[in-house]
């Protein structure tokens, strides 16, 4: 490969990133991430995958980016004969951008490269607000962003248990080492509103817009 195609390569590469910030404004919403300002007040019971998506809709929409299609990045396990979902099998393609428009995350690869893509600074709700630092955000979700194997409840009875079960939770303040922490960096103890309160929690959790 001679010099002249490498160049044309590498400023073709370059033209096809996104920027690291987007303006405010324009025909479609520049949110595209978001921690969910409040979560649904019923502790590991949130209706569903589809109850979850409805609150990131309904979030997103208050604040003028409803023209998204939004999904929660929550992951469920095999139960009942139903397949395992894993979150980052929900959340499109990328790029994301937060309310403030700077960008999250190119893809999903990206997005799980242990990189910290979501950190303190970025993670902000749909409004801008910052989130308390060491509150755990809901995912169910392995540091890959798969689901969990086996018999074990960490998703709170796939999203709609309130008592039984416990429910993984990541910390977007990111102090893990390897930067995984964002989706991953523990456990409840179990899914009522009384053990998310204890733990610090409110029940929020990541949304992601799809398109």
């Amino acid at each position: 490969m001679n010099l002249r195609v490498i160049a044309i390569a590498v400023t073709l590469a370059l033209a096809q990133k996104p920027p690291a910030s987007l303006q405010m404004g324009g025909k479609k919403s520049v949110t595209s991430f978001f921690i969910t300002s409040r979560g649904l007040g019923r502790g590991g019971d949130l209706g569903g995958l589809k109850g979850a998506d409805a609150h990131c809709q309904a979030l997103a929409t208050a604040e003028g980016s409803g023209d998204h299609t939004w999904r929660a990045y929550l992951s469920t396990m095999a139960k009942d004969g139903a397949p395992a979902v894993n979150a980052r099998d929900r959340i499109g393609k990328g790029p994301w951008y937060n309310a403030l428009g700077d960008l999250i995350a190119v893809n999903v690869e990206a997005l799980h490269s242990g990189l910290h893509h979501i950190n303190i600074e970025n993670a902000v709700t749909e409004r801008g607000d910052t989130v308390p630092v060491a509150e755990g955000i809901l995912t169910g979700t392995r540091a890959d962003g798969l689901a969990y194997p086996g018999t074990g409840d960490m998703t709170c009875g796939n999203w709609t248990s309130s008592s039984k079960g416990r429910a993984q939770a990541g910390q977007h303040e990111n102090v893990h080492v390897g930067g995984a922490g964002w989706n991953s960096a523990g456990a409840t103890r179990g899914c009522s509103e009384a053990d998310f309160k204890r733990a610090g929690m409110s029940g929020r959790f990541y949304c992601f817009a799809i398109d």
